[in-house]
């Protein structure tokens, strides 16, 4: 009695599942992973908050140019601080305003899985039309533009970051040196979340260069 043969399987085509699913593609989680690691480091390496805010370190400024270089000095000391900061206030400033909040991270999506992370195959397709990666890079840009200068977002992120960086400049303005360990620091230093900015920046390259060379 001959056996049957047995049952073929379907087989799901990996690249159809890669471009269904951007977000598990190993450029995004590579992305992700820098983010979390950089910020990580980051926050381990700040200073103190009581530190910061000691009431016995302050005093006036005598001038213009003492002010400016206790703003620098102490910049290079807190600087994760500061920088924790002025994400707060662009926090704050964004979660009370929900349409600003759901417009940037609609825009960041868009980047995200429109063009940085998504593959080249198939191609993207939207109401019927297909795009290519130069058209798609194109439509990104004008809604970016759009959405920045001609909405509310963008009025939103300036005051934030005005507010951020009016409060950092006040506090290093009064906020006495004298008694921080400056030379722990050496200057021109990338540390905490400057190295996120470069390290983003190195996992980000490198699929926006290979979207330009398809295009």
């Amino acid at each position: 009695m001959a056996s049957s043969s047995p049952a073929i399987l379907p087989i799901s085509n990996p690249q159809t599942i890669e471009s269904q699913a951007p977000v598990a593609t190993p450029a995004f989680r590579a992305f992700i992973n820098n983010i979390t690691e950089n910020v990580r480091s980051g926050l381990s390496t700040r200073r103190p908050w009581s530190e910061l805010v000691d009431r016995s370190a302050f005093s006036k400024p005598d001038s213009i140019t003492d002010a400016a270089g206790r703003i620098r000095k102490n910049y290079t000391y807190f600087r994760i601080n500061y920088l924790t900061i002025i994400a707060a206030v662009l926090g704050f400033s964004l979660l009370t305003n929900p349409f600003s909040l759901i417009t940037l991270l609609g825009l960041l999506a868009a980047w995200l899985f429109l063009y940085l992370f998504r593959p080249s195959d198939p191609p993207l397709v939207i109401l019927g039309r297909t795009f290519s990666e130069r058209e798609t890079l194109g439509l990104l840009i004008v809604s970016s533009i759009v959405v920045i200068f001609l909405t509310s977002v963008g009025s939103v992120l300036i005051s934030a970051l005005l507010l951020g960086t009016a409060v950092v400049a006040a506090h290093g303005a009064f906020r006495t040196p004298e008694d921080l360990f400056l030379d722990e620091q050496e200057p021109g230093a990338s540390t905490g979340f400057l190295s996120f900015l470069s390290g983003a920046a190195t996992n980000a390259a490198a699929p926006v260069v290979a979207a330009a060379a398809r295009a």
